[in-house]
């Protein structure tokens, strides 16, 4: 049993910061990848950013310079500090996290349920 679970999301005006934070609890043997997904209204969801258990990170064009993904692997926890932002950056942001329960296992994905993100003044 994995749960995921998001706080800082609100609402903030452009130029703003907001930091997300995603911890996850449960049966955790070692998490491979962890991550934040974007959805806004009428688009398909996106990566954000991913981080790997090396600290090995991948930001998305669009948020790379403004955004920072980091992780703490003691507390499975990983974080999303949001600067500059944008009215373009509002959507609900999704936690995703790779996560092996077991050493034998094959690790599975993991989805946090979402935190509403609104930019705007």
């Amino acid at each position: 049993q994995v749960q995921l679970v998001e706080s800082g999301g609100g609402l903030v005006q452009p130029g703003g910061s907001l930091r997300l934070s995603c911890a996850a609890s449960g049966s955790i043997f070692s998490i491979h990848r962890m991550g934040w997904y974007r959805q806004a209204p009428g688009k398909q969801r996106e990566l954000v950013a991913t981080i790997l258990s090396d600290s090995r990170t991948n930001h998305a064009d669009s948020v790379k310079g403004r955004f920072t993904i980091s992780r703490d692997n003691a507390q499975n926890t990983v974080d999303l500090q949001m600067n500059s932002l944008k009215p373009e950056d509002t959507a609900v942001y999704y936690c995703n996290a790779l996560i092996s329960q077991w050493s034998w296992q094959t690790p599975n994905d993991y989805w946090g349920p979402g935190t509403q993100v609104t930019v705007s003044s």
